[in-house]
């Protein structure tokens, strides 16, 4: 019988054996004092096509899927979040597109040999959260969808993912705050089910949320008051990074994580009051500066919601890693999705 997620007891040993260790308070944040607040600048290197919704706020979240046999040939699922899914190539054009309504988050999980499952996050319901689960078909581009499965009771808004092992755990965030995470599976007539296992809160509204692949350590984005951090396995997590009008600056929306190593690697925020993406250095979160989408060939960024980075090459253009940021003006067209070489952002802010 083919599934995509592990058993729950598996995820649950796991979560238990890392839980006396890498607690919210074990690590704190680095001095950072001499790294400047003002954000550099990088252009983007290309665009997608604007979403099928005009004049209002209709894009919102992407996710990657890197071919690595060919990294140019990379797929980008992103949010209308008045419509349904979308699927992009790395050229900006739009291959596929469906419509399954209000769909706010996405993320997806290369899960090898059981293919590539998307999830995201269904507010077709207010009082009802659900999680749509698709199957990405990489060779065309397109999207089948799997049915749906429980999300919480309230509203759906955030969605992040954790592939772990074979498994899929999924992590269904509420509009108050409050975060629901399930073991996603899919049997082997393609039709997806959740477990839940546990429940996180925070105070107040949140949305943006990521996984650090290595070992489930889950970031939390509550908008008007900062990032938390909930290390694996437990319910209490702590707020590291707080708004603070210059490094982080309300509303704090999409968050992305680029591994590097053990322990080491990147968190990124979009910092949408100002129009900026705050950059943490991981293990410690100590900040490492700001970067902005700078006017160019492809336009600037502005009040960013969803963003995503992934390592590795996805062709001449983004030969270190792809960063892909949501437009929330895009001049006098529908909202898009920006993207830029992480290279470009890297030299830029001379991270190590």
């Amino acid at each position: 019988m083919r599934k995509t997620a592990f058993l729950v007891s598996s995820a649950t040993a796991f979560f238990l054996g890392l839980s006396g260790c890498n607690s919210a308070s074990d690590t704190p944040q680095s001095t950072d004092s001499e790294v400047s607040v003002e954000p550099v600048s990088v252009e983007a290197l290309g665009e997608t096509e604007p979403v099928g919704t005009e004049n209002e706020d209709a894009a919102d979240d992407p996710a990657i899927w890197r071919n690595a046999e060919n990294p140019a040939a990379s797929l980008i699922v992103a949010t209308d979040k008045r419509a349904g899914l979308l699927v992009y190539d790395l050229s900006g054009k739009l291959r596929f597109s469906e419509d399954s309504g209000r769909i706010n988050n996405v993320d997806l999980a290369d899960m090898g040999d059981e293919g590539v499952i998307v999830v995201a996050s269904d507010r077709n319901d207010p009082e009802n959260a659900r999680l749509g689960v698709w199957r990405l078909d990489t060779a065309k581009a397109s999207l089948t969808k799997l049915g749906t499965v429980p999300g919480g009771e309230g509203e759906g808004y955030g969605l992040c993912l954790w592939h772990h092992g074979s498994g899929l755990i999924a992590y269904s965030v509420l509009k108050d705050g409050t975060v629901a995470e399930y073991a996603i599976t899919v049997d082997d007539t393609d039709v997806p089910s959740a477990k839940k296992l546990r429940t996180l809160k925070v105070p107040s509204q949140s949305e943006g949320c990521v996984v650090d692949p290595r070992d489930g350590t889950f970031y939390l984005g509550e908008e008007d008051a900062g990032i938390w951090r909930f290390a694996p396995g437990q319910t209490e997590g702590e707020l590291l990074l707080k708004t603070d009008g210059s490094k982080l600056v309300a509303d704090v929306e999409g968050l992305a994580l680029l591994p590097d190593g053990d322990k080491g690697g990147w968190l990124l925020a979009s910092s949408q009051g100002d129009n900026a993406y705050a950059v943490y250095a991981l293990p410690d979160l100590a900040f490492a500066g700001r970067f902005r989408i700078a006017e160019g060939t492809f336009g600037s960024t502005e009040e960013t919601d969803g963003i995503e980075v992934k390592g590795g090459s996805f062709g001449d253009s983004y030969p270190d890693g792809l960063f892909i940021a949501q437009d929330g003006e895009n001049g006098d067209r529908a909202q898009n999705f920006k993207l830029a070489s992480w290279a470009d952002i890297s030299k830029a802010l001379s991270l190590k």
